[in-house]
């Protein structure tokens, strides 16, 4: 299993050989191994990594592989991948905060015309006389985004071994600037 941790900078557009404008994701990728857990001591047997996220703080991850060939403080950089390879990205998407039906789920919205004074992007009813209450799970307003996603089947279009990047095609989870995993099995 290959895997790194990297720190999103952005998207660019890039050309190929055959002319065709690519789009792709900016991803730097420092990585050193911080601790090493084994069967006997802690139940299972995995690599912790860490990339210095600020001067006080450590983005940590465990990726469970054997590792009896790790010690800690190596520094795993982007060599280990290879233009082509399909890998997986985890990491957190962009938050949007507090929004509507319209938005969040892509609501109708009601009648802008024919007595539709204030109900333009109001959800509509929302319950019947029976049960009395709103059913857990209706999709109405609430907090956007947020959450931790996975891109999986990513390509690795380019690699830059003297800056320790990796560009990868199409989007990748969250905003510019935040940490993602890079990983495959």
């Amino acid at each position: 299993m290959k895997f790194i941790l990297g720190k999103k900078l952005g998207m660019t557009t890039i050309f190929n050989d055959a002319r065709e404008a690519l789009n792709v994701t900016l991803v730097e990728c420092s990585t050193k191994v911080s601790l090493l857990r084994n069967e006997e001591r802690d139940g299972y047997v995995a690599v912790q990594v860490e990339m210095a996220k600020t001067k006080n703080k450590a983005f940590r991850k465990e990726f469970k592989v054997d590792a009896s060939e790790m010690k800690i403080g190596d520094e795993i950089g982007v060599d280990s991948f290879e233009i082509g390879d399909k890998v997986s990205i985890s990491g957190l998407g962009k938050a949007k905060g507090f929004q509507g039906g319209v938005k969040r789920y892509g609501f109708g919205g009601g009648n802008a015309s024919h007595g539709g004074k204030h109900n333009l992007r109001q959800p509509g009813s929302i319950g019947a006389s029976y049960p009395e209450h709103v059913i857990k799970g209706k999709r109405m307003a609430g907090r956007m985004g947020g959450k931790r996603v996975t891109s999986e089947k990513v390509k690795v279009v380019f690699i830059d071994k003297e800056r320790n990047m990796l560009v990868l095609k199409g989007p990748v989870p969250g905003a510019a600037g935040t940490m993602v995993e890079i990983y495959q099995r």
